[in-house]
This record gives structure tokens, sequence and C-alpha cells, in this order.
């Protein structure tokens, strides 16, 4: 069995895979201030009943990242472990100006990405604590992308600063009119970001059709997508497990 882990800024997903298939999958919140013993006494409890041959991490929180490798040193000492960090095979060339500054994540999300939808370009949306949108090539390469800010940190951004707004419930209103401040909230959230998301899809696709004269496909992720998914006119498919399904991959790789 093998345990997948990607720690983002908000959430941990954690997935047992049993060969190629994901048999298990966990959401918890993250918490940078967990130490090694904590993470084990959450991380233990939920695999408890699986007998792990592997682990394979990606993080974008590097204190949660230190106390992770702490843990498998002190828990999981036998387990093979793969942690996406330079130097590890992925099979991703990154085609950008700085690639030690591209977050683990992106590029786990762009093996996998290209792995499901080999034909021609990609568009990864991953609607998490900041959007990010991740363009891959035809042969699988990063090519760089956007990022904004994300769904939840924008309304709380808002409710902090206007004095008569608050937080709402995310959910899709009635209709794109808003005959109440939470119906309203409501709308510039969820119809502003597949707004927002489209946009940024239209505008990357026509620079993709001036290089490669092919349509990409657009393909969402991350706990937020649910959201949007349905609402937004670009995205084509929605695969909630993405990242998990890269860590797979990478940790295969590196066998």
């Amino acid at each position: 069995m093998l345990l997948a882990i990607d720690v983002g800024n908000t959430n941990t997903v954690l997935g047992i895979f049993n060969g190629k298939a994901l048999e298990r999958s966990w959401r918890v919140k993250t918490d940078p201030r967990n130490t090694a013993d904590e993470l084990w006494l959450q991380f233990g409890a939920l695999v408890a009943d699986y007998e792990l041959t592997g682990l394979a991490v990606c993080s974008t929180v590097p204190s949660t990242l230190r106390e992770m490798r702490t843990m498998i040193n002190l828990y999981f000492p036998a387990v093979r472990t793969t942690i996406v960090e330079p130097g590890i095979k992925t099979g991703v060339p990154l085609l950008v100006d700085n690639p030690k500054e591209i977050g683990a994540d992106r590029i786990v999300n762009t093996l996998a990405a290209h792995t499901l939808y080999p034909q021609g370009p990609a568009i990864v949306v991953d609607f998490g604590t900041s959007t990010n949108l991740d363009v891959v090539s035809p042969k699988g390469e990063f090519l760089g992308g956007a990022l904004a800010p994300g769904i939840e940190i924008s309304v709380d951004a808002l409710a902090a600063r206007a004095a008569q707004l608050r937080k709402v419930e995310l959910v899709r209103p009635k209709s794109v009119i808003g005959k109440n401040t939470v119906e309203a909230l409501q709308s510039g959230t969820i119809f502003g970001f597949a707004g927002q998301v489209d946009g940024l899809v239209h505008r990357i696709t026509a620079e993709l059709l001036e290089t490669y004269n092919e349509r990409p496909t657009v393909i969402a992720t991350g706990g937020l997508a649910p959201l949007v998914v349905g609402i937004s006119e670009t995205i084509q498919h929605h695969e909630p497990d993405l990242t998990l399904m890269g860590l797979r991959l990478i940790h295969e790789r590196n066998a």
C-alpha cells in the first residue's frame, strides 16, 4: 500500500493506493505548528488498518515538510519514501525562468494531467488557498501559468475590510442578480471566480493555439473546485485526486 500525502497551505490530503487504485482518501487541516509526533498521531490513526510499503509526499509548507521528514524517520523508517524536491525524477521539464520557484504540487499536477490527457496541451486549474492555472505542453512540459487569490481568502479579506459585509456560505445562489446581501456576495464570489477562470483560460488558450495549433484540455482539481465546476464555461474535467495520482506516478518513477 502506498500512502500519498499532499500538504497544502490550508488542507492536507492523504490517499491510500493499492497498486494504481485509490482505495481511500482523507482531507485534514494543515497546521504549520504541528510537531512530528502530532502528525503521527493524526496520520497514524487514519492509516492504522493499512500495511504501508511506500510513502510519497509533496508540500508547499516548509515547516510542515521539516516535521514530516522527522515523523517519517521516527515512525516509518523501513518504508520507502519519495519526497518531491530537487533531485527527484519527475519527468517534467520546467520551462520557466527559475525552476526552484515552482511549487511541488504544480509539478505533480503537471505529470498527472499529461498522463491522463496526453493528446495535447492542458491547463490545470487548482482551486486551493490560491487559484493556480498550470499550463502543460503536448510533451508534458510545465510552461508556467497564472496565480490568483483563492476563493476562501478573498471572502475572508472582503469580510475583514468591509464593515457591512460578512462571511457567507459558499453555495451557488438562485440567480446572478442577488436580492439580498448574502445572495449578492455568493453571486460575486461563485460566478465571479468562474468568470475569472474562464477569462484566463481563454487568454492562455489563444497563446497555446499560436504555439501548438491545438486547444488545451482544461482540468479542475483542488478542494474548492466543486464550487466552480458546472458554472465555468471552460472547465472540461474534474479530477479531485489529481495531485495524489501524480504523487503515485512520481513514486513509481523513483522506485
